[in-house]
């Protein structure tokens, strides 16, 4: 029983999922062509007629651009399903460019992406529309396979099917069954080329040329850059108020107690003595100040232990259970396992102080050259990486990496943190392993 379970499984996740959900992308496909494409295409014509005729379109045509712009990356998140990421190809507004303004129609006119999006819409239109095959042939093979054409010919409901119309006799009506196994297969075949021919053909209008893609790697660089000049200099700034504030005012406090010491040590044993122990407290304080210092820098279990031994070290410090999944086949850079480190640290942290949660977990994975961190919590929800917060921090140390970061933490909970960054492993580990904290 449990064998024939596990093949059902097997069967949903690898055959029926991936049909359905090529079936309703191109169903949403083919709704999102013919309802807007024709539509977008005659407003932005007539909102470019009227720019000489009467100025309008100097206000409208941004306007009707905007729309495309989100008719395409509609596009773009369909073509997810289909596992193609489509970068948005847009140059960024200039500063004090609202709609309605000078600045605003130069910034869309100046920008190739908008006359690419405007070229794609009719012929996108004409791929988009055949994608409703895909969706069309499944269901008309599912009706034939499931006997629909055989229960309403039983009841004597004139109907056809296929070759067969109308159904003269209720063999007709049982041959529509092994028809439809037929029509089903061809149609998710099918279904799964035409959604790929129109996200091929999508993606040489709706992704960056390769100067485009040149031009907003720089700067996406330009920026993660600066964001990790500001972070590395907070964080200077930081140990130096740590070492002034902490270690430095304990040794200055000793080396005064070890003068006062010497001026005693002949007249007042008793108080050198007390003076000595003094000292001795205020050196041990320094030193774990001083630890500490080097934890917050690197640390020490992170070198020990690798990733994850330093990320089952923090789940241990939560007080609550924490599961920890790894696979990873290997070691990441240093630098790389520190951000990673830091970025798992600061989101269980927030876990123990403001989730509410019964219990947390941590996967740890690495696949196709990426390195992913998943945190979750089971608590009330409501994270949000706001300006200035921990979690807003993590992001920008990530992104020195070209790490990404996705909050999902919807009211009542649950909290899921996914961080991802491209790296390549070393030397290899031992298999996926999974332990609670």
């Amino acid at each position: 029983m449990e064998l024939v379970d596990a093949s059902v499984r097997v069967l949903l996740r690898t055959r029926l999922r991936p049909a359905a959900v090529t079936a309703a992308q191109g169903l949403l496909t083919a709704l999102l062509s013919l309802t807007t494409h024709v539509a977008l295409f005659v407003l932005s014509l007539v909102a470019l007629l009227l720019i000489p005729a009467f100025g309008v379109g100097f206000a409208l045509f941004p306007v009707v651009t905007g729309a495309v712009r989100i008719c395409a990356g509609l596009h773009r998140r369909l073509a997810r399903w289909s596992g193609v990421e489509m970068p948005t190809p847009y140059l960024p507004a200039p500063a004090g460019a609202q709609f309605g303004t000078w600045r605003r129609f130069r910034w869309v006119v100046g920008d190739p992406a908008t006359w690419r999006d405007l070229a794609w819409l009719l012929p996108g239109a004409v791929t988009g529309a055949v994608c409703l095959a895909a969706f069309v042939l499944p269901l008309y093979g599912l009706e034939g396979l499931i006997g629909v054409p055989l229960v309403l010919r039983a009841v004597g409901v004139w109907y056809g099917y296929g070759p067969f119309w109308p159904l003269d006799n209720l063999v007709e009506a049982v041959l529509c069954v092994p028809l439809g196994a037929l029509l089903l297969a061809a149609g998710v075949a099918a279904g799964r080329w035409l959604v790929w021919l129109h996200v091929t053909f999508a993606g040489f209008f709706l992704t960056p040329t390769r100067g485009a893609a040149l031009a907003l790697r720089v700067r996406q660089l330009t920026v993660t850059r600066a964001e990790a000049v500001d972070a590395q200099a907070a964080e200077l700034r930081r140990i130096e108020r740590d070492l002034h504030d902490g270690a430095q005012a304990r040794l200055v406090a000793l080396s005064m107690s070890i003068g006062l010491a010497e001026q005693l040590v002949r007249d007042d044993p008793e108080a050198v003595r007390r003076l000595l122990a003094e000292a001795r407290e205020t050196s041990g304080q320094a030193l774990a100040e001083l630890r500490g210092l080097v934890r917050g820098i690197h640390p020490p279990v992170l070198a020990e232990r690798g990733l994850p031994g330093a990320v089952r070290a923090l789940a241990l410090a939560v007080p609550l259970p924490v599961e920890v999944t790894v696979d990873l086949p290997g070691r990441a850079a240093a630098p790389v396992e520190s951000a990673v480190y830091f970025a798992v640290a600061e989101a269980l942290a927030n876990v123990g102080k403001h989730s509410g949660a019964t219990r947390a977990w941590v996967e740890l994975r690495h696949a196709d050259g990426r390195l992913t961190a998943v945190v979750g919590d089971d608590g009330r929800g409501g994270a949000a990486p706001a300006a200035g917060g921990g979690l807003a921090g993590t992001g920008r140390r990530l992104a020195a990496f070209d790490g990404t970061m996705a909050v999902t933490s919807p009211a009542g909970g649950p909290t899921v943190i996914s961080m991802e960054l491209p790296c390549a492993l070393s030397s290899p580990r031992i298999s996926p392993s999974s332990e609670t904290g």
